[in-house]
C-alpha cells in the first residue's frame, strides 16, 4: 500500500504599508515658535528646515510635514496634538493617504 503526499506551498506577497501625509493646518493662535519646536522635537528637523516648513504652513494655510506609515503617522499626530493642547494651542493636524 502506497500513499501519496501532496505538499502545497503558499505564496505570500508582502506589501509595503500604506504611507500617510501628516499635514499641519495654519491657525491664528499657535505661534510659529511652537510649530518650529514641534517640527524639531517630533520630526527631527533642523532649525532651518523647520522654519521653512513653518513659513509654508503660514503662507499656504497648510503643509505636509512628513510622510510615514499609517501607524507611525497617527502616533506622531497624537503626540503633537497632546503637546499642543497641554500648551494651550489649537494646532490642528490631519492625515491623508499618499496617492502613488
Amino acid at each position: 500500500m502506497s500513499s501519496t503526499e501532496t505538499i502545497t506551498k503558499s505564496i505570500i506577497e508582502l506589501q509595503e504599508p500604506p504611507m500617510f501625509k501628516i499635514i499641519y493646518l495654519n491657525d491664528n493662535e499657535t505661534t510659529m515658535d511652537f510649530v518650529i519646536e514641534t517640527l524639531i522635537n517630533f520630526f527631527n528637523y533642523t532649525t532651518e528646515t523647520a522654519l521653512k516648513i513653518t513659513e509654508d504652513i503660514h503662507n499656504d494655510g497648510s503643509a505636509v510635514v512628513a510622510v510615514l506609515p499609517y501607524e507611525i503617522a497617527e502616533q506622531k499626530g497624537i503626540e503633537v496634538t497632546v503637546h499642543a493642547r497641554s500648551n494651550n494651542f489649537p494646532l490642528q493636524i490631519k492625515l491623508e493617504p499618499e496617492l502613488v
